[in-house]
């Protein structure tokens, strides 16, 4: 690795984690951005930002958790069919072109996202049903587990669309749903031979460190506005260039 790239991520990984803690998910999207542009791997890619994800959605959902009602009906409707969806998608290993370019399309949900393009309802405006939030859950959890997210970058936005939850409790479900699918995940990836390189090692103190500091601010209502939208314009960059390349 290229001395620039080493001291990249020193700055780039931590900054990601307190960003995407402080809305309450564990960032793996902005792991695996990172880790994709700078040439590494995906069975190294996905490991990492699985292992990382477990440990900065805990933090997360224990901040959080203390902020509003937890929605355990809703949680459980999900949680019970996404982590064998999670587990089964985890024992893919995409080819990295083609990983590559599967990552560039998810990324545009947290461009979205940050780029205030969902909208936030107050009220339900879908009635949920028995069979909904188990096939959200399936189809969350594969999809995570084959790329190794925790799959809370898509579900916010799909809850606070539909009015299930309120911010604050959309917040605490997703920091405790992508921790179990990246358990799941990183499980389910263990199948094949797990590569972690001395670096990244390194670096996981220092990331799950950010995370703790914006899962904390996050949930004392810091507002990172202007940040989100700086986000935003980074992965939509990311999104093109994975995607063509």
């Amino acid at each position: 690795m290229e001395t620039w790239m080493y001291y990249a991520l020193f700055f780039l990984m931590p900054f990601a984690a307190f960003l995407y803690a402080s809305v309450g998910h564990g960032g793996a999207s902005s792991y695996l951005m990172i880790l994709a542009l700078l040439g590494f791997a995906p069975e190294e890619i996905r490991p990492t930002a699985l292992i990382l994800n477990m440990m900065v959605s805990m933090v997360a959902y224990l901040n959080y958790r203390k902020a509003g009602v937890f929605p355990m009906q809703l949680f459980l409707s999900l949680i019970l069919f996404s982590i064998p969806a999670a587990y089964l998608g985890g024992t893919i290993l995409l080819d990295a072109t083609v990983y590559k370019k599967v990552l560039g399309f998810l990324l545009i949900f947290p461009v979205l996202k940050f780029g205030g393009v969902f909208p936030i309802s107050k009220d339900e405006q879908v009635q949920r049903k028995w069979w909904m939030a188990p096939v959200l859950g399936i189809l969350i959890g594969f999809v995570s587990g084959m790329i190794g997210i925790g799959g809370g970058i898509i579900l916010t936005p799909i809850i606070l669309m539909l009015g299930w939850a309120g911010v604050k409790e959309t917040a605490a479900l997703s920091a405790l749903f992508i921790f179990l699918n990246s358990v799941a995940g990183f499980v389910g990836a263990a199948t094949y031979e797990i590569t972690v390189s001395q670096e990244l090692w390194v670096l996981i103190p220092l990331t799950v460190f950010g995370g703790a500091l914006g899962a904390y601010l996050g949930a004392k209502r810091f507002s990172v506005k202007v940040l989100k939208y700086m986000l935003a314009a980074v992965l939509l960059f990311a999104s093109v260039k994975l995607i063509l390349s």
